[in-house]
């Protein structure tokens, strides 16, 4: 299998002969990491202009890249929002890293009744998101919106957008029966996953998202997850069905 030049976020524009200058962790990323010497091929993207070949410049300082030729054009985001109620460190890392490798396109932290965690290092997360969307071959990086209250997120809601809500009490179609059915009528529309804190939703927020009617109850299985785990397992679940899984990077092997 051919091995692709490391990938890096950047924020600023990439054009053919553009020069983007490399902030201290990226510039002992490449040298002290991986080793990597004057001329040697890298790929840039922003999410916003596509994929660029780059090469680290000789003789600039601090050490650059020369951005050279596009290698893919940008692609709108195609993967469900995710609404999670923030947890504690390790679990809320693994949350945003796995999201990102399986598309998610906006992070909706939502403070629910029982929410233990009340402040996260939004920062931190945004890092962790940026470093598995240069792993996973993303072109862009999940949109982080500021925390809310369950309520005042469902306030203003999108125009033809579902909500998908992990039912741990009550009546619900298992999660890949539910899908199925919006794929067999064929419907277009926008999604959002939702996953409740450690012990789920309360009993008023399950009353109050089943009164909604753009929202779809659905059930994760005979156990009990962790908050992290049920969002992963709803995002593969939706991904399988309605996501972009049929589509494998095939064309791209024999670069």
């Amino acid at each position: 299998m051919t091995k692709f030049p490391p990938r890096l976020f950047v924020d600023c524009s990439l054009t053919s002969g553009s020069i983007v200058r490399l902030k201290k962790p990226q510039i002992h990323y490449f040298i002290n990491v991986l080793r990597l010497k004057p001329g040697a091929l890298v790929l840039l993207f922003n999410g916003r202009d596509g994929e660029w070949y780059g090469s680290l410049a000789k003789c600039l300082d601090p050490i650059s890249v020369k951005v050279e030729n596009i290698r893919r054009s940008q692609q709108d985001p195609s993967g469900p929002s995710l609404l999670f109620a923030p947890i504690k460190k390790g679990p809320m890392e693994v949350l945003s890293q796995k999201a990102t490798e399986l598309g998610v396109s906006t992070l909706l932290p939502t403070i629910t009744d029982f929410t233990d965690v009340k402040r996260s290092n939004y920062d931190r997360i945004k890092a962790i998101a940026v470093e598995a969307a240069e792993q996973c071959d993303r072109l862009n990086i999940p949109l982080i919106k500021p925390p809310k209250k369950l309520n005042e997120r469902l306030q203003v809601w999108p125009e033809n957008t579902m909500l998908l809500f992990a039912a741990e009490s009550g009546f619900a179609k298992p999660i890949n029966a539910a899908l199925r059915d919006v794929k067999d009528k064929n419907i277009r529309m926008n999604w959002v996953l939702a996953v409740g804190p450690a012990g789920g939703f309360s009993p008023a927020e399950h009353e109050m998202l089943r009164n909604l009617p753009y929202a779809v109850p659905v059930g994760l299985g005979p156990r009990l997850l962790k908050a992290e785990t049920a969002a992963i397992a709803a995002l593969s679940c939706w991904q399988s069905i309605l996501g972009d899984w049929e589509n494998r990077p095939i064309d791209r092997n024999g670069e």
